[in-house]
């Protein structure tokens, strides 16, 4: 294994000048995301590096992965469709406004009513919340935020009477 990381890494140093300039062209001159580019082609290139038999077929393989990547990153910023433009809308896009205040009230609302106005199960709507209250305890610990039972009552005097 470590002789086939060493000829990975031999490859890399030989063939990362050449490769660059092809993800540089692929990204239409963005030096930054060509550089992604290429990272992420020999990310994927490692992960194969020991089923291509040919020493030679080690370029052509990465530069398809270089095609294929790209062409990913081009149709996902079609789909995106962003327009930049000077000003900022006066109203939220598609008519989203009712949707981002119905997320905000969604705090005053019980699991019945968040279920009904999702269009979804209760238990559909407990469990997401579960799993958001443990991944969100999860990423607190170790930090100064620490977790309050909502559903105990504190003891708010000095003595605890």
């Amino acid at each position: 294994m470590a002789r086939d990381v060493e000829e990975y890494t031999e490859f890399v140093a030989a063939r990362s000048g050449a490769l660059l300039r092809t993800a540089w062209l692929l990204t239409g001159g963005d030096e930054g995301a060509g550089e992604d580019l290429l990272q992420e082609a020999f990310a994927e290139l490692f992960v194969r590096w020991n089923k291509i038999d040919e020493p030679a077929a080690r370029e052509t393989y990465v530069r398809r992965i270089l095609v294929r990547s790209a062409t990913r990153r081009w149709r996902n910023r079609a789909r995106l469709a962003e327009h930049p433009t000077d000003q900022l809308p006066d109203l939220a896009i598609g008519g989203q406004g009712d949707q981002i205040v119905q997320g905000m009230d969604v705090w005053d609302m019980s699991e019945a009513q968040i279920a009904d106005t999702l269009g979804c199960s209760r238990g559909t709507v407990k469990s997401h919340a579960s799993r958001a209250l443990q991944t969100l305890e999860r990423n607190l610990r170790g930090t100064i935020y620490v977790p309050v039972d909502l559903g105990a009552e504190e003891d708010a005097s000095p003595e605890g009477h």
